[in-house]
């Protein structure tokens, strides 16, 4: 699911197409574990191939669309997981679910999933749609947000954005991070949780 499909903010006098028709429901899985000599959270996600038609290099939450046999989003959001990085469902424990996030260009209306895994995972990337998967540090992320003007389809626009090291992560996947970092506690022991 890619992360460029934010409403784009618009320079003076500029007209964006209205999104048409119904939104088309999706899941993303937002992976977390605790990492490093500190044992801080680190965020999962990953680097869309370079030479895709939509969306090359962006980087996103592993995720799609729902298919006729997913139960419900969840199992949407950790089918995609699988299919995506390799991440086994048997690893992840869900916490819970986002505020869903729509996006413009492709009219998704994504479904926000968080939960944690064991660090060290083996990543099997999707040769047909990952180029790489990222470990961010959680408090990282927080202190790489920021504005940045970009510009799409010839549409210029300012937008939210998180930025650790060369990557930067805008649209609908800076949205969620926005609302994961608002809501995502740590005890004391380290455990990871999601309030309200």
């Amino acid at each position: 699911m890619s992360s460029s499909t934010s409403p784009p903010e618009p320079s003076a006098g500029a007209r964006l197409p209205e999104p048409a028709g119904e939104h088309v429901a999706a899941a993303v899985l937002a992976p977390l574990f605790i990492g490093g000599d500190a044992g801080e959270p680190h965020l999962v996600l990953t680097r869309r191939r370079a030479d895709l038609r939509r969306h090359a290099g962006e980087i996103s939450f592993p995720g799609g669309r729902r298919d006729e046999g997913d139960r419900d989003l969840a199992d949407t959001a950790l089918r995609e997981a699988e299919e995506e990085i390799g991440l086994p469902r048997a690893q992840v424990n869900v916490l819970g679910e986002l505020p869903p996030v729509s996006t413009f260009v492709t009219n998704y209306l994504i479904h926000p999933y968080v939960a944690t895994i064991p660090a060290g995972i083996a990543w099997e990337l999707s040769p047909l749609e990952v180029e790489e998967v990222l470990e961010l540090p959680l408090e990282a992320v927080r202190e790489g947000r920021g504005r940045t003007r970009l510009e799409r389809r010839g549409i210029s626009f300012q937008t939210d954005t998180y930025t650790v090291g060369e990557n930067m992560i805008w649209g609908a996947t800076a949205r969620i991070i926005e609302h994961l970092l608002q809501r995502l506690e740590q005890d004391r022991e380290g455990r990871l949780s999601l309030m309200g």
